[in-house]
């Protein structure tokens, strides 16, 4: 193991300067792919009327009595405070600093401010017509989903790679319980929810695709995510999804063929898995995004072993 370490690498291994441009282009690829998707869910669950109606039933079944569900669920809705989440964004910034990683620092500040932008525009200028007998002002997409998502991406994006994995665990757990229980609240439907995950989602990727434009010319390798942190948002995605697609799949069938075939609770509960899939979808994503880079040693300075176990930079 020391002998391999300790060898030198070929010239011919070396990534190519091409190679970090498609890294660069994956990125923003998957920026532009969000966006797409915000507009597909707006145009799936706002501008349709069954679209309208199954997000509207999930919001209004949320008839949830649990004294420690309502407490955790309130909790988080006060908690989530425009000045706690202004210190969050600060100290992420500064954690930048600290590490002498300016650009994670800014691209941290273009993630937060253009996503919270993007969501208050959207909620401002986009148009909620009445196709579910239920008038309301529009409310897509979700500003506290949007707000509590941003700040987990920023602080994954910032703190050093060996915590990155726990971090995205407790900013999805959190971010999970701040949207679900925003629709349990009655402020926002599903679709809201997911389509400021999205947004966030999208913001991210411009964010690290301006880490990767900065950095394209470093020859090295991309440093593997965090393999438990992937395995359990991938198990939770996928048990969500389909919980999510069977689930509003009963909602539409009651809603047009079968009346009263599903609950109230019942809807929601599929709006709940629903949500969860996104969040555990767009997590996954961005921890593989922010996964960082592990430049190549220089030929004249080998590597002992014990240096080979993990990015020698993010």
């Amino acid at each position: 193991m020391t002998a391999l370490a300790s060898r030198p690498a070929p010239a011919a291994e070396a990534p190519s300067p091409r190679r970090g441009v498609s890294h660069v282009l994956a990125h923003a690829l998957v920026g532009v792919l969000a966006a797409l998707g915000v507009a597909a869910v707006y145009y799936a669950c706002v501008r349709t009327p069954l679209g309208q109606t199954i997000d509207t039933l999930v919001m209004r079944g949320a008839d949830v009595q649990h004294p420690r569900v309502v407490q955790v669920l309130d909790r988080a809705l006060n908690g989530t405070t425009l000045v706690s989440l202004v210190a969050i964004c600060l100290a992420a910034a500064a954690i930048g600093v600290v590490r002498r990683r300016a650009d994670l620092a800014f691209a941290a500040a273009v993630l937060v401010l253009g996503a919270n932008a993007s969501t208050r525009l959207l909620k401002t200028h986009l148009a909620r017509p009445d196709l579910d007998g239920f008038p309301a002002p529009n409310s897509f997409p979700s500003g506290h989903t949007t707000a509590a998502a941003s700040v987990a991406f920023a602080l994954i994006l910032v703190l050093p790679f060996a915590i990155r994995g726990t971090v995205a665990l407790i900013g999805a757990a959190y971010v999970t319980i701040i949207a679900v229980a925003t629709v349990w609240a009655e402020w926002h439907r599903p679709s809201d929810t997911v389509a400021a995950l999205l947004v966030v989602l999208a913001w991210s990727a411009l964010a690290s695709t301006i880490v990767r434009a900065r950095r394209v010319r470093i020859t090295g390798v991309t440093a593997r995510p965090n393999r438990l942190a992937m395995l359990l948002f991938t198990v939770t995605g996928a048990i969500s999804s389909v919980a999510a697609l069977l689930g509003l799949g009963a909602v539409a069938l009651s809603e047009r063929v079968v009346p009263d075939l599903v609950s109230g609770r019942f809807a929601f509960a599929a709006g709940t898995a629903a949500v969860t899939a996104a969040v555990a979808g767009t997590f996954a994503v961005w921890v593989r995004l922010a996964a960082g880079d592990q430049p190549s040693t220089p030929d004249a300075a080998p590597v002992p072993a014990s240096a080979q176990s993990g990015p020698l930079t993010d």
